[in-house]
């Protein structure tokens, strides 16, 4: 299958604080393009991102369709920032997937975002 593209906004809001995070957002994502619908999760974070170094950890549901095949599937996301330099990692997690979904596996790569804060997705699959 060739790669994809899809974009999303995000809604960030905070949670309850957790031990071992030094902040916690609820979060919701409005995604378009390849992707179709809509992810609600959690992110945790550390670090100081106003010197440069942070990270965090986040997992969500994604809930609509790839492609025209609607189902869920989970992703996750680990993201670290050393010396200003941003590292992302972001799954389809194996094994979440349900309905049309069910089996599906790859990687998304954020390719940008825009100045109205609109992220740009690609999508390979396994």
């Amino acid at each position: 299958m060739t790669p994809s593209t899809a974009a999303f906004t995000v809604d960030l809001r905070p949670g309850e604080d957790l031990p071992g995070a030094a902040g916690r957002f609820e979060l919701t994502k409005t995604w378009t393009g390849a992707l179709e619908g809509t992810s609600r999760g959690t992110m945790l974070t550390a670090g100081d991102p106003a010197t440069g170094d942070a990270g965090y950890i986040a997992s969500e549901i994604f809930e609509g369709a790839f492609q025209e095949r609607s189902g869920t599937v989970a992703l996750q996301q680990l993201g670290t920032m050393a010396g200003g330099e941003p590292a992302l990692e972001y799954v389809l997690v194996p094994g979440s997937g349900t309905g049309a979904l069910a089996g599906i596996r790859g990687t998304l790569t954020i390719e940008g975002i825009d100045d109205d804060g609109v992220h740009r997705v690609g999508i390979s699959l396994a």
